[in-house]
Order: C-alpha cells, then structure tokens, then sequence
C-alpha cells in the first residue's frame, strides 16, 4: 500500500468521520472529487489509483487536473474552488503524516483559489412567492406536502438537508412555536416559526397516520433526496409562471428560497 492510499483511507475513516464528524453531504463531496483526482491521475501517469503516491500527484498535475475540471468538463470556478478545498485538506492532514513529501506537499497546498465575480443575490418578490405557494395541488397528498414544505422554506430560510431531515417530533406548534432544526456542522438550533405556518402545519401534521417520522416524507416514508426537491421545485415553479410570468424562464433553486427569507423576512407575512 502506497503511502497516498493510507493516507486517504485514514482521512476518509478517521479525520472526516470518527475525528471532525463532517456531514455526510460533505464527505461525498470530498470523495467525488477524489475519485476525479484519482481518475485523471491514473489516465495522466498511467498508473492505476492504487499504486499512485505523492511523488504522482504534484503541483503540476493537480494544476492540470483543475483546468481539465473547467475546460472538460465545463465546471465553473466555485466548483473548481470546492474541489481544490478537498484536496488542500487531504495534503494539509498528509503534512503531518509524511514529513518526507513536505516538498510536494508544500507545492500543492501553494495552489491558489481562484477569483470570480459573484453574482448578484437573487430571491422571490411578494407576487412571486404567493404564486409559488398555489402551484401545489392540495387536493392531494403530495401536493399538501410540497406545499407545506415551500412555506417552510421561504419563511425559515433552513437549508434543504435541514428541511428534509426534520421529523415530526422537531416540531413544536405551542406557545413559542419552533422547529428543532438539525444544521450544518451537525449544530442544532431553534427556528421560530410564524402563524401562517404554524397555520399551514397544523392542518398538515393533524392528517398523517403517525406522529413520527420525517416532517416531508416520499411516498414510502424515507427522507426526500435533494434532487427529489429540486424536482418537484421546477415542477411547481413552471405551474406558478402561468399566473405569475415574471417566474417564466426562471431558475428558482432552494438557496434562492433562502434568500427570499433572509432578504425579505416580511415576503411570507
């Protein structure tokens, strides 16, 4: 085994998971862009993943693989930034473990991040957040959800992996209304909560089956995916654009649902 190949492993079982407790959304996010690293490494060196090492992945070659992330594969540069991120914390951990590629390592933790014009903050005007609240069909289950799920998220601003881990028992419609929220870096917190959706998840809580469980379950009762929110989100956001036509041709994500409350906390008033 390659002194790279302990390393990652390590990183991986013990830094990440045992030591940090990173999130499991960023622990895919940081062996995705390994697996790309690994991938081009071994096509560049013509070595298999499993025999390179840190003599393979010089500053050179990670600088290779950062542009074949942007004109390959068309990534743009807060992508390109992210992956650098995941690799400088694999070689700033190898640092301290193999002091004999301090040389290569220290060449790869010198690359640089990339500056980028950041685009304007982009959220939902008045008119626009009450059509995407009536595009759902209440008439049926899903669609109670969907709804339900909407106003919690332009009222709260919570992120979607808080969102879709809540469960019924985080919910708490009382005197002080709020919702147990599950954050990020594994931090929790209260999120008060207002009347209307207070209002709108009484009537919503009042008809499941079960006072457990995922708050916004799939049909079978698992934790809906991000992709599966996104979905749904296009979908509602293309029937709100024919009563609303400023939506029309809009690309409304969960983080411009957060904006919308961060911004314009009164949008939901």
């Amino acid at each position: 085994m390659t002194g790279l190949a302990a390393t990652l492993q390590a990183f991986f079982t013990t830094r990440l998971i045992e030591q940090s407790g990173f999130s499991p959304h960023t622990i895919t996010a940081y062996r995705d862009t390994w697996r790309l690293l690994l991938r081009f490494s071994a096509d560049t060196t013509g070595k298999p993943p499993q025999a390179l090492d840190f003599t393979d992945l010089t500053g050179d070659l990670v600088g290779a693989f950062l542009t074949h992330l942007e004109h390959d594969r068309g990534n743009s540069i807060t992508t390109r930034n992210a992956r650098l991120a995941a690799i400088h914390s694999v070689f700033a951990y190898a640092a301290y473990r193999h002091p004999e590629h301090a040389a290569t390592i220290s060449r790869v933790l010198a690359i640089p991040s990339k500056r980028h014009q950041r685009t304007d903050v982009t959220y939902l005007e008045p008119a626009e957040v009450t059509a995407l609240l009536a595009a759902p069909d209440r008439t049926t289950t899903a669609g109670r959800r969907d709804h339900a799920l909407l106003q919690m998220a332009i009222t709260t601003g919570m992120r979607i992996s808080e969102l879709t881990g809540l469960k019924i028992t985080d919910i708490h419609l009382g005197t002080g209304a709020h919702a147990l929220c599950h954050g990020k870096g594994r931090k929790d917190r209260g999120t008060p909560l207002d009347r209307e959706t207070v209002a709108v998840l009484r009537v919503f809580i009042a008809e499941r089956a079960t006072t457990h469980g995922y708050l916004f379950p799939t049909r079978t009762g698992t934790r809906m995916s991000r992709d599966a929110v996104a979905a749904r989100l296009n979908q509602h956001t293309a029937a709100a654009a024919a009563t609303c036509p400023s939506l029309a041709g809009k690309k409304i994500t969960p983080h411009i649902l957060r904006h919308t409350c961060v911004i314009s906390p009164a949008l939901a008033a």
